[in-house]
């Protein structure tokens, strides 16, 4: 199949585009947010300018380089088996993980109070994916699955959750 034939035809299944709307949109938003704090001067932040955008900026790269490291390891190894080395031997669910990394940055690289609100709420609709996923990943993988979670505990901040 040609690479233009596959995008042209390729339609994900319901559940994997329901999922992509619910982990990406709160980035999406952020993304369209964000900036209208320092268009209109709405929603700041109670911190200094300067430090929000650098802290951001930092906790944003954080969060990039978790998801490269994730992307990198899945795409070099992933061949339909469990992945339990890597950035995995740490935790369990690292896309997760920079998700909300990147969402908190973005929150104070843009400086905004709205944006920080909408990271905020997307832990919780990460962690209920990650028990929903949690579930599938048993049902697939058994055994191997729960002697993993046995293993790495930490399903996105070592030693806290």
């Amino acid at each position: 199949m040609s690479v233009k034939k596959f995008f042209l035809e390729y339609k994900p299944p319901k559940k994997l585009r329901i999922l992509f709307i619910i982990h990406y949109s709160p980035l999406l938003l952020m993304i369209m947010i964000g900036p209208l704090t320092a268009i209109y001067g709405i929603w700041m932040l109670p911190i200094d300018l300067r430090l929000s955008i650098v802290i951001g900026g930092i906790i944003f790269l954080i969060g990039t380089y978790v998801f490269f490291k994730w992307e990198f390891y899945w795409e070099k190894k992933y061949q339909g088996q469990l992945l339990t080395g890597g950035i995995f031997k740490h935790i369990r669910h690292p896309h997760y993980t920079s998700l909300i990394i990147i969402g908190f940055g973005l929150a104070f690289f843009f400086y905004s109070l709205a944006a920080l609100l909408i990271a905020i709420i997307a832990i919780p609709i990460m962690i209920w994916s990650i028990i929903d996923e949690e579930k599938l990943l048993i049902k697939q993988y058994g055994d191997e699955y729960k002697r993993f979670m046995k293993k790495t505990p930490w399903r996105m901040i070592p030693r806290i959750f």
